[in-house]
C-alpha cells in the first residue's frame, strides 16, 4: 500500500513543482541571474513556458519509482526496526525510529535517482551553456571544444533519454552518477528531517480522541516537513546540481570538496543557500500534494480492502 500510495503522490508532486525547479537548478548553475525574478523573466523571453518545462518527460516517468521506493523503503524500514525494538511492526516507533528509517528511505534512493538528475540538470542548464558567443566579444570563454559545423546552432541533448544515452557515451557510468555522492548527503539527512517533522507535525495536529489529523493538518504537516528538509537538503542541492552540469565540456570541479572549496572561494558562504527561498516556495505546495495524495491513496486502498 506504502509503495502505490507513494508512487501517486509523488508523480502529483512533480506536477505542481516542476517549473520552480527548472528556475532553481539555473540560479544555482549559472551565476549571471541576480535572482528569482531575473532568471523567470529570462527563461521565459528565452524560451517561452517549454523552458520552465524541459527534461520534464524523464522525472514524470521515474517518479513514481522513486517516490514508492522512498516511502515504501521508510515504512518497511521503521516496521522491522520495531518489531525488532519492541517486539510488534505496529508498536509506536521513537523519534531515533522514525529518523534512521527516513535516512534509509533518502540513502536507497540515490541509486534511482542520481542518473535521473543528470539529465534533468543538463537539460535544464543546456541552453545557457551552449552559446558563450551570444555575450558578445568579453563573454567566458566556451565551456566545451568547438562542435562539427552541423551541430552548432542546435542543443546538444535532444532530450532525456537522448541525454543519458550521451552522456553514457561521452563519460561512461561515472557520469550518470557525477554528483551522487552530493546526492547521498542532500538526500539521506532531508529524508530523515522530512518523515521525522511530518511526524511530529501530525501529532501536534491531530485533534483529541483521533488517530490521526484531518485534512487541513496533513496539508499543513506536508507542507512545513517539505520546507524544513528543503532547508537542510540545500547546501548539498547547490553542490550536487554544479557536480552534474559540469560534464559539459571542461571539467571545473574534481570532486565534492573542490566543488565545495571552489564556490566558496569565489563566491562567499552564500553560495551554499543559492535557491534555498525558491526551494522552499516549492517544497510547501509540493509537499502538500504528495503527503495529502499519499494518506488518500492509503485511506481508499484500506477501504477497498476490507
Amino acid at each position: 500500500m506504502d509503495f502505490v500510495a507513494g508512487a501517486i503522490g509523488g508523480v502529483c508532486g512533480v506536477a505542481v513543482g516542476y517549473p520552480l525547479d527548472t528556475v532553481k537548478v539555473k540560479i544555482q548553475t549559472e551565476p549571471k541571474y541576480r535572482g528569482i525574478g531575473h532568471c523567470v523573466w529570462d527563461t521565459y523571453r528565452r524560451e517561452r513556458l517549454r523552458g520552465f518545462y524541459r527534461g520534464l518527460s524523464l522525472p514524470v516517468c521515474t517518479v513514481s519509482l522513486i517516490s514508492s521506493v522512498s516511502f515504501g523503503t521508510y515504512r518497511h524500514c521503521l516496521a522491522h526496526i520495531c518489531r525488532f525494538r519492541y517486539g510488534s511492526p505496529d508498536a509506536k516507533p521513537a523519534k531515533t525510529d522514525i529518523t534512521l528509517s527516513g535516512f534509509a528511505s533518502g540513502v536507497v534512493r540515490v541509486f534511482l535517482t542520481s542518473p535521473t538528475e543528470v539529465a534533468k540538470v543538463r537539460l535544464q542548464t543546456q541552453t545557457q551553456q551552449r552559446r558563450p558567443s551570444a555575450s558578445g566579444p568579453s563573454a567566458a570563454p566556451p565551456m566545451c571544444p568547438a562542435p562539427p559545423a552541423g551541430l552548432v546552432s542546435g542543443p546538444k541533448y535532444r532530450g532525456p533519454l537522448h541525454c543519458l544515452a550521451t552522456v553514457a557515451r561521452e563519460e561512461g557510468l561515472r557520469g550518470l552518477y557525477k554528483g551522487s555522492s552530493a546526492l547521498l548527503f542532500r538526500d539521506g539527512h532531508s529524508f530523515a528531517t522530512y518523515f521525522l517533522s511530518y511526524t511530529i507535525l501530525c501529532e501536534q495536529l491531530t485533534p483529541a480522541g483521533r488517530s490521526q489529523p484531518d485534512v487541513l493538518g496533513v496539508l499543513l504537516a506536508g507542507g512545513c516537513a517539505g520546507v524544513l528538509a528543503w532547508a537542510v537538503a540545500t547546501p548539498m542541492d547547490v553542490i550536487k546540481s554544479r557536480l552534474q552540469a559540469d560534464g559539459q565540456g571542461q571539467r571545473r570541479y574534481r570532486g565534492l570538496l573542490h566543488c565545495v572549496v571552489t564556490s566558496v572561494r569565489e563566491e562567499g558562504p552564500r553560495v551554499l543557500f543559492k535557491g534555498l527561498t525558491l526551494n522552499c516556495c516549492r517544497a510547501f505546495p509540493v509537499n502538500m500534494v504528495v503527503f495529502v495524495t499519499y494518506e488518500a491513496v492509503l485511506r481508499l486502498i484500506r477501504g477497498l480492502s476490507t
